[in-house]
């Protein structure tokens, strides 16, 4: 190859390189619109603000209200037996349920039966409320599974994800929800008088 020909190539190399980066950059923003049209989708009509009542009994015996939880925040975990990326997640929600409280949902899973012998196999020590017709599922908006919602000490929901969530993302939520009423109780504190009346301006 002559000198010039030579040149001319080492020249249009960066233009290529280029080129290839902005096409990879273009294809990965199209994968993640793509990612984020289908989340939305799924989350479409999903509760949001004050939480739906969510009562019952526990596969296990035990009556179970949400209005009656603990100061924290509660995760409300929906999934199904048939559905392998709730499979997938188990362990997750597990390991968020050693820290904080959890009450899963089993949706459209079959009679109670059925529901025990599927957590059998999973050594599961979940809290769970069987839905078998989807019930609790439609008052919340939940179309797909898995889907979590965390609901805060003041029965709103603050988080909403649907599709598979490592037990990280799951914790710093709840540790996000937890610190969120603990920063409005000590900014209510601050705005107090000494007798105890609210400050207004």
């Amino acid at each position: 190859m002559k000198p010039a020909a030579t040149n001319a190539a080492a020249a249009l190399l960066p233009v290529h390189r280029r080129r290839r980066r902005w096409r990879w950059v273009v294809e990965a923003a199209l994968v993640i619109a793509v990612i984020m049209g289908i989340r939305a989708w799924q989350q479409q009509g999903a509760a949001s603000g004050a939480a739906p009542a969510l009562a019952g009994t526990l596969l296990d015996g035990q009556a179970y209200d949400i209005a009656a939880r603990s100061d924290g925040p509660v995760l409300v975990h929906f999934w199904a037996s048939w559905c392998a990326i709730c499979r997938a997640q188990h362990g997750s929600i597990e390991g968020v349920a050693r820290d904080h409280a959890v009450v899963t949902v089993a949706m459209r899973s079959g009679d109670a039966a059925a529901v025990r012998a599927h957590l059998a196999g999973q050594a599961a020590t979940l809290a769970v409320l069987n839905d078998p017709r989807g019930a609790l599922a439609h008052r919340r908006g939940v179309r797909a599974v898995p889907a979590s919602f965390i609901v805060d000490a003041q029965g709103r929901v603050r988080f909403v994800e649907v599709g598979y969530t490592t037990s990280w993302g799951l914790r710093w939520r709840m540790w996000w929800a937890s610190w969120g009423l603990r920063w409005r109780m000590w900014w209510a504190g601050t705005r107090a008088s000494p007798s105890g009346d609210r400050v207004t301006n």
